[in-house]
């Protein structure tokens, strides 16, 4: 099947990869004339694992091809929109500025019995909008809304084989003309295994926003109990055991640490908000306000740590922070709180050095203020204090005896509870973990 992907970001690369992948015969599209010009020489722009290797085996293949022509995604069969959906400046709301440009742009070069297929994340109502312009334009021509659910750092694997289908249709009829085409371009996930539900519009849209705000409220639980467990003189990791082992819990993102951040939850949970005010349905979701707050809070809470475990005071203290992306595996660094925590110490008179394995690049151009060493020895000479913030896996295997010389005084906040405490502590750290003893 031929297809194109309109968009190519951290969604958009991945998805033209895997589809190629698949068998499909892709264009991939976006405006960014230097992205395309990377992806069309099998380079990244941006850090995913097994992206850049999946690039090259299905170039080499000729399935996939990329271009800043729209027109190249005429004689496609199914058009997938994967463009970004930020937040808008000084709102909670989404901006759908994007999504509208790819459908408008798209608009032109559908054919009858053409599908289109949204992909962003998107507040409920978007698809029916979309869709009406869409049949205004072209009858023939049905909008369907299957969400993502990938994770940065697993997007290849979550996209190849992902745990679940949803198709969202106009009628949420099994029967709609789209599903078996769908169906078709997901062929080898399906025939794995992966189960599929079929959804009207409201319902798809609906499916990646609550289960991202479900994410959000079970992170920020965890982080709630660990502020209660620092005030009782109790472990929260052995809690977070103890409540996981529950199958109604579960173990599964019960880590206290500096909260959650990145491209999609901080702004899908207040985008979801937002919608349900202008719905008149804003008291049902009045907790996620919390769930926000909490998270922020916790960047606070680390400062205050590092200047506790600095004896009281960070003014011109060498604090060396070990991890600028949101996440490990990933160079992202939109709404960081490892980042955000580095400035906020910055401005509070710490001389802050920043490393990270892939993300100093993108940290540099958000907050140039700041120190970058990616190397790790040099990055941590004659600190005062180390953050580990983002849980690398070199970073969780450094050795506490070796890093002990480096140092000026042998102190480390433990921001994602990775570490282990007694080995630290024997090797004469002073260590300070999050909601433990």
């Amino acid at each position: 099947m031929r297809v194109s992907v309109i968009g190519c970001g951290y969604l958009g690369a991945v998805h033209a990869a895997c589809m190629a992948k698949l068998g499909h015969e892709v264009v991939g599209i976006d405006v960014d004339a230097e992205k395309i010009a990377e992806l069309s020489a099998a380079r990244a722009p941006f850090y995913e694992p097994g992206l850049e290797e999946l690039l090259r085996e299905v170039q080499d293949t000729g399935r996939l091809m990329f271009s800043t022509d729209m027109s190249d995604a005429h004689g496609s069969a199914v058009h997938f929109i994967c463009v970004g959906t930020p937040q808008k400046k000084g709102e909670n709301g989404a901006d759908l500025s994007f999504v509208d440009a790819a459908v408008s742009g798209l608009l032109p070069f559908l054919s009858p019995q053409d599908i289109v297929v949204g992909k962003s994340t998107v507040p409920v109502g978007t698809a029916a909008r979309l869709s009406a312009i869409v049949k205004t334009q072209e009858p023939g021509v049905d909008l369907v809304w299957n969400p993502e659910f990938l994770r940065e750092g697993h997007a290849v694997s979550d996209t190849l084989h992902p745990d679940r289908l949803v198709y969202g249709v106009a009628d949420g009829s099994e029967d709609h003309r789209t599903i078996p085409v769908l169906d078709a371009v997901y062929g080898k996930p399906l025939a794995a295994g992966t189960p599929r539900l079929v959804t009207d519009h409201p319902t798809a849209e609906l499916v990646k926003t609550a289960a991202n705000s479900f994410l959000a409220t079970k992170i920020s639980f965890i982080n709630a109990m660990a502020e209660l467990c620092e005030a009782a003189g109790a472990d929260v990791t052995r809690l977070a055991d103890a409540i996981g082992m529950d199958d109604r819990i579960g173990r599964k993102f019960l880590n206290a640490g500096i909260g959650f951040g990145g491209g999609c939850l901080p702004k899908d949970i207040r985008a979801f908000m937002a919608r349900a005010g202008e719905l008149g349905a804003d008291q049902a979701l009045t907790f996620l306000r919390e769930v926000d707050a909490i998270n922020m809070r916790r960047r606070t809470r680390v400062v205050e740590l590092t200047r506790e475990l600095c004896e009281g005071s960070l003014l011109g203290k060498r604090i060396t922070v070990l991890g600028a992306a949101f996440k490990p595996e990933s160079d992202d660094v939109r709404d960081s709180p490892a980042l955000s925590i580095a400035a906020q110490l910055q401005l509070q008179g710490a001389v802050v050095t920043v490393s990270d394995p892939k993300a100093i690049k993108n940290a540099a151009t958000r907050f140039p203020e700041l120190h970058y060493q990616a190397d790790v020895e040099l990055a941590v000479d004659r600190a005062d204090a180390l953050l580990l913030l983002t849980e690398w896996e070199e970073y969780r295997e450094l050795d506490p005896y070796a890093l002990g010389d480096s140092v000026a005084t042998r102190r480390i906040l433990d921001g994602r509870n990775v570490l282990d405490a007694a080995k630290w502590r024997a090797a004469g750290w002073t260590y300070r973990g999050l909601g433990r003893p």
